[in-house]
């Protein structure tokens, strides 16, 4: 049996972040783990700025209901899951997932959860596990599943090189750059076509 592990923001959503950084005004937002590897470092980063601005969970909230999945991703995940059961791997949080994981009709989502206060500050947040990512291929791997992901950042690549094969989409040049064992597309279109090839089924495009 096959799973599809996709990354969600910048393969099937926007950047929450850098939404909210356009919103806010506060350009240090627009910082992603394409720019700052250590994942723990950028969220600290964040959490220092929410603190700084006087912003809370509710206005975060609030630019996340506007948004949207990336042109052609709800049919994309639509047509995945009727080939591969899917799961998604993403360092957001449960507290922001819901209007895009209610657009993208509910695929299953693994990520973090924030911790806030009586007044909805956000003080911290809980990572489900360390490395979360590799961890969660590992443990599919356990289960006797083959693995094929998809995703385009730094903290992507620990996944990718989990999975038995990787593709990396959207990715900023210098992420292709850094990691050129891993097949990089750059539309959910060839996306497609590349997991048909490297899957190990007969799959109807």
């Amino acid at each position: 049996m096959e799973l599809a592990c996709l990354d969600l923001e910048g393969v099937l959503v926007p950047e929450i972040w850098i939404a909210f950084a356009e919103r806010t005004g506060i350009e240090e937002l627009r910082a992603t783990t394409r720019d700052i590897p250590d994942y723990n470092v950028l969220m600290k980063q964040r959490l220092s700025l929410l603190d700084q601005h006087g912003l809370k969970i509710g206005d975060i909230q609030d630019v996340i209901a506007t948004l949207e999945p990336l042109p052609g991703a709800i049919e994309f995940v639509d047509w995945l899951r009727e080939r591969f059961q899917v799961i998604i791997l993403s360092d957001t949080f449960y507290e922001f997932s819901q209007p895009l994981m209610r657009q993208l009709h509910w695929p299953t989502l693994f990520c973090h959860r924030l911790i806030t206060d009586e007044a909805g500050r956000v003080v911290d947040y809980k990572l489900r596990q360390e490395d979360p990512k590799r961890a969660s291929v590992k443990a599919l791997h356990s289960l006797n599943y083959r693995v094929l992901a998809a995703g385009d950042s730094y903290n992507d690549t620990t996944m990718l090189s989990e999975a038995d094969v990787g593709f990396l989409i959207h990715a900023p040049q210098n992420v292709i750059d850094e990691f050129p064992q891993f097949k990089s597309v750059a539309t959910l279109e060839e996306l497609k076509v590349a997991f048909l090839e490297a899957s190990d089924r007969t799959l109807n495009p």
